[in-house]
């Protein structure tokens, strides 16, 4: 019951998710993206990997070689149908390594806001969501990949979440976002968010007026989703 975090930025971490996981019985275990990449009997082994977001292109493997192996890795590891979750970046390499396209978005989409379900993501673990405002933080976005059933869009993103059977979930948003602990997203991205035109103290107000629910319904929401799997 080992969870591996793999993680891009420091404090892009499992957030809310830590303790749901934590009583399910796993045993969390952070590795470095670059610095403490997993082996491949690490990507076969886990009992429940969670590749997280991060400020880097899932397709920018030349300026960062060790997606290569990190890509490598999750083909594998959803070959073997493993019990895998991607979130933002993580959702996008998820989706590369499934052979689908990532590319840049026509534009950055930063904020709180409800994704809106399909009838599948209805039916899904994503129910637990429906109304609740997430965390989104991107500016690149992915194709569906093959086998894989979309969920959730956005009016700016139309692909913001699949599942591959009952073992894989990728969402290109931020369910795992504490809204008390923005303030490291908050100085972790000040260029970003200058160079995006986003009002700073504007989104810190209104992560501070949610108070517990997005944390609330994201923990139902995982909970639903460990339950199924395999």
């Amino acid at each position: 019951m080992k969870c591996i975090a793999l993680q891009h930025l420091a404090f892009e971490d499992l957030g809310s998710f830590a303790r749901v996981l934590a009583d399910a019985g796993y045993e969390i275990e952070y590795r470095q993206a670059g610095v403490s990449p997993l082996g491949i009997d690490e990507w076969r082994g886990a009992g429940l990997v969670v590749v997280l977001g991060g400020p880097v292109a899932a397709y920018d493997i030349r300026t960062y070689p060790w997606l290569e192996d990190e890509l490598a890795g999750l083909r594998e590891r959803l070959a073997l149908r493993l019990p895998t979750l991607g979130l933002c970046l993580g959702a996008q390499l998820m989706a590369s390594a499934l052979g689908a396209r990532v590319y840049p978005a026509a534009g950055k989409e930063i904020g709180w806001a409800a994704v809106e379900l399909n009838e599948a993501g209805q039916a899904s673990c994503l129910a637990r969501l429906e109304g609740s405002p997430v965390l989104h933080w991107h500016g690149d976005t992915f194709d569906v990949p093959p086998g894989g059933v979309l969920l959730a869009r956005t009016a700016s993103t139309p692909h913001q979440a699949f599942s591959l059977g009952s073992h894989a979930l990728g969402l290109q948003f931020h369910p795992e976002a504490d809204p008390s602990r923005i303030e490291p997203w908050l100085i972790g991205h000040a260029c970003e968010l200058v160079q995006a035109g986003v009002d700073i103290p504007a989104l810190r107000a209104c992560s501070a007026a949610l108070g517990t629910g997005p944390c609330t319904a994201a923990a139902a929401m995982l909970t639903a989703w460990l339950g199924q799997l395999e």
